[in-house]
């Protein structure tokens, strides 16, 4: 009995969530939102920080070419 009791309690819970197709943020679903989350923080994580780009970056050249004599 204690154990039927559990399982139906654990099923009630556990139905509590949105699902994912019920409207979210920004007219999009609730499954649309998490995906659009999940790949902005992995495009972050992929993304150098910008010390790291600033030092690979060699400054322009300030050499001007010789005026050729003619």
């Amino acid at each position: 009995m204690r154990r039927a009791f559990a399982l139906a309690l654990l099923l009630a819970v556990s139905a509590c969530g949105k699902a994912d197709n019920q409207p979210g943020p920004g007219n999009v679903t609730v499954g649309e939102a998490r995906a659009l989350d999940e790949a902005a923080e992995m495009i972050e994580d992929r993304r150098p920080a910008a010390a790291a780009t600033a030092a690979a970056t060699p400054p322009p050249s300030t050499v001007t070419p010789a005026a050729s004599a003619s």
